[in-house]
């Protein structure tokens, strides 16, 4: 499969999840490419569920930074952000 029919994949794998929820999840900006799937609990809301492989490798790419950098940022930044219930979880692989 190349990259345009992965992306195009992606894209509607995306969409269906978007439609499913009603566009009620908070994204990351920039990281749609990293969202596994959606996470449902138990008397709350559902929330995207991101792969931290691929974000912390998506930071080394597009940042130019280096893993510890990477792996810094993601910790701090993305990990470390509390935005309310609906903030995403990340699935370590």
């Amino acid at each position: 499969m190349n990259k345009k029919a992965k992306k195009s994949k992606k894209s509607k794998k995306l969409e269906e999840i978007c439609e499913r929820y009603d566009d009620g999840l908070l994204k990351m900006d920039g990281y749609d490419d990293c969202i596994v799937g959606v996470v449902e609990r138990c008397g709350e809301q559902p929330i995207l569920c991101y792969s931290t492989k691929k974000v912390i490798q998506k930071l080394i790419k597009c940042q130019k930074m280096s893993r510890e950098e990477a792996e810094e940022w993601f910790y701090y930044n993305q990990i470390g952000a509390y935005v309310g219930e609906k903030t995403p979880c990340f699935l370590m692989e």
